[in-house]
This record gives structure tokens, sequence and C-alpha cells, in this order.
């Protein structure tokens, strides 16, 4: 996993609320472990051209529970290998925003955002502030606390571990 950086600027692609893993990457293709697969078919069933418009270091906008559904941790790596560099929702089912972070997936939970389709974005992710460039517009973020975001830093948990933890693989 790449280390992650701390300041995004890139395009928001917007959906909606209750975006659910199977919505994410659909289950047919989680029995494999090439995640160029999984890329190639991320959202596939909510947006079919997704992965034909995402470019490396895009944003992911969602309304309310994104990730909600299973636990799967292949919903958050999808979006990852896809080159989405962030996600920002009103907020998150649980045990993705944990399994986003443990893989090294930024994402931000931003209460009433206003954000739209192609809108640029700058964010910070140490201060939690997304500036919406396109509407002129600043939010503040719940912010991540420092432990998450020296892991997302690292690239995803293991790193860390790996680099601070006395654990070898």
């Amino acid at each position: 996993m790449s280390e992650v950086q701390t300041n995004i600027k890139a395009k928001a692609h917007v959906y909606g609320d209750h975006i659910d893993t199977d919505r994410i990457i659909p289950g047919k293709y989680t029995k494999t472990l090439d995640l160029s697969t999984l890329a190639n078919h991320v959202l596939e069933d909510l947006d079919p051209n997704f992965n034909k418009i995402v470019q490396q270091g895009d944003i992911l906008v969602a309304g309310i529970n994104f990730g909600c559904g299973s636990s799967r941790e292949q919903a958050p790596l999808a979006l990852k290998q896809a080159g989405v560099s962030v996600v920002i929702a009103q907020d998150f089912a649980r045990i993705f925003f944990r399994n986003a972070i443990n893989i090294g997936l930024p994402v931000l939970e931003i209460a009433d955002h206003k954000i739209q389709k192609g809108a640029e974005l700058d964010i910070d992710l140490k201060a939690g502030t997304v500036k919406d460039l396109s509407a002129k517009v600043t939010y503040k973020a719940t912010k991540l606390p420092a432990i998450m975001i020296a892991i997302l830093g690292e690239g995803g948990l293991v790193n860390y571990l790996t680099k601070y933890g006395n654990y070898s693989l």
C-alpha cells in the first residue's frame, strides 16, 4: 500500500444515500484477489461508467449511511484501487469507516454538505477541512484522530504496525 497524501485537490463524483457494499463492489467479484478486477467493477451497478470516468486522485462524495451492508473489505479496496483518493459522506457505516482507514483510504464526515458533481475540492485531512472551490464554500469535517492520520500516512494499518508496532510480515 502506498503512503496517502494529507492535502488532496481533485474532482468530486457525487452519489446519494445508503450506498451499500454490494453497490460499491458487487458480491460476484469478491471472490478474487486481483485488485484490478475489483477496480474495473467498482460502482458498476450504481454508475456503469464510473470506472471509465474516475481519474487517479478523484474524490467520491455521498450522502448518509455510505458503506452500509456487509463488512467486506473489498469495498474500500476497490475504491482505492480505482483511484479514489478520499471518500466524503454525511456519515458512514462504522465497519466501512474502519475498513477504509485500515487499508489507507481516507474518509471524512461532513454532516450537511451541498457538494455537486464535478466540483473541484481542496482537502486538508489534518485540519479536517474541505474547500469546495467551485461553490466557494469551506466545510469542516469531523476531525480524524491523530492515530488515524498516522495510519493513513503510512498507507494503512499493516504498514503502520510494521513500522511502529514491532511487527514484521
